[in-house]
């Protein structure tokens, strides 16, 4: 087996040979963005990338995102990234920016891509790997719930040992990686409240049904009573985003709506959300009476990172960045549907810092950019890893040879 610090030195003079191609990468996937289960264009370009460093792919059944195993034998690690765009106009002036109106790399996967694509040419390249990296090239992450149920139900986690992704993160600087044990995202389900009524005259509420009293009742409400039948510690919150009812300012509107998300830290509680969002919302609403209808959609689970698996990365981070370059990252109430990989095994999700000065470019705007010294440290990053859980896997597996 190859001595892993001298693997470590080959993938670092990799990414130092092919940084400008790194770079041109991830310009070409900024400038041709394709929304979710429509990435055609992204998936043949990647197939040719990695066909042409001598590597196999496979295409996931939905005919988006693709799968590269680099090495044969031994322990599989999984390694992700996404590779679908947002329906968002690119706002920059720069000359990398998109050429698809209403499409924007606006979250970053355009480098996620671009340091799965580096990891898989630069392992390629060293002569004896402790195992099997499974390079998977998600489509749909930005879609409910997920291109990431495709990867499970195509089987492609199937006899692996854990996986990794990386997320961009705008607030830390260029150089450095964010780390953190337990949920890191939350779960992101979708709700749809639909009231309705007889309708009447604002003079005479007594006689109908107020809707528009009921929508408020239970847009304030039923956040308050989720405060008080779910743990603090869950970090459980209830946003309201439309409120849509009536037209006339002395009618009352025999239907209104409301739309928002619920989103949860914890597991256990986001199984057990619908159930209870739809029993507060009927309660509250049938009190003022009004017929309810709620339409819950399951989003994606919280991504909870595996205490050994962040080890692992921190290891890796420290061998590329620096202890002082590894930063606690915080909790956020964003969803990312990687959480669904923590059905079929361990997973932990690492930030790659990607702010290279001035005013933080914040995710999901049209005027996102990255510092693309950042492509460089995810690719180096990833790379370590894999190689380090494919060596901590190795005498597991062959024990119980």
């Amino acid at each position: 087996m190859t001595d892993p610090g001298t693997t470590a030195a080959s993938v670092d003079r990799w990414v130092a040979d092919h940084h400008d191609e790194l770079v041109a990468t991830r310009r070409h996937l900024h400038a041709h963005p394709e929304l979710g289960f429509a990435e055609h264009e992204t998936t043949a370009y990647l197939e040719r990338q990695l066909r042409r460093a001598g590597l196999p792919t496979r295409r996931l059944p939905g005919g988006t995102g693709l799968v590269c195993d680099v090495g044969t034998d031994g322990p599989v690690t999984v390694l992700r990234a996404d590779i679908d765009a947002l329906p968002l106009a690119d706002l920059k002036d720069v000359p990398y920016a998109s050429t698809r109106p209403g499409m924007c790399h606006a979250c970053g996967h355009d480098v996620h891509t671009t340091v799965l694509l580096g990891v898989a040419r630069a392992l390629a390249t060293l002569p004896d790997l402790p195992g099997t990296v499974r390079c998977v090239f998600q489509p749909a992450e930005e879609q409910v719930p997920g291109g990431a149920l495709q990867v499970l139900e195509a089987g492609v986690l199937d006899g692996a040992v854990r996986a990794f992704a990386l997320h961009c993160d705008p607030s830390v600087p260029a150089g450095r990686v964010g780390l953190r044990t337990g949920s890191i995202t939350a779960a992101c389900d979708r709700i749809e409240v639909t009231l309705t009524g007889p309708g009447g005259h604002t003079a005479r509420p007594q006689l109908t049904v107020d809707l528009v009293h009921a929508l408020a009742r239970v847009v304030t409400e039923v956040p308050g009573l989720l405060s008080r039948q779910v743990d603090p510690r869950a970090a459980l919150s209830l946003v309201w985003g439309s409120v849509d009812a009536g037209v006339a300012a002395n009618a009352i509107p025999q239907t209104g709506s409301l739309r928002g998300t619920l989103r949860v830290l914890d597991r256990t509680v986001w199984e057990g959300a619908e159930e209870l969002v739809r029993r507060l919302v009927h309660r509250v609403g049938e009190d003022s009476g009004a017929t309810v209808d709620v339409e819950y959609v399951r989003g994606v689970p919280p991504v909870v990172n595996d205490p050994r698996g962040v080890a692992l990365l921190r290891t890796a981070a420290i061998e590329t960045v620096g202890a002082d370059g590894v930063v606690q990252s915080p909790q956020s109430m964003g969803g990312e549907d990687f959480g669904w990989f923590a059905e079929r095994l361990p997973i932990a999700l690492a930030r790659l810092g990607t702010h290279g000065g001035g005013d933080p470019l914040d995710l999901h705007r049209g005027t996102f950019d990255v510092d693309e010294r950042a492509i460089g440290v995810g690719v180096r990053l990833m790379a370590r890893t894999a190689l380090h859980a494919l060596a901590a896997a190795v005498p597991a597996t062959s024990s119980q040879v």
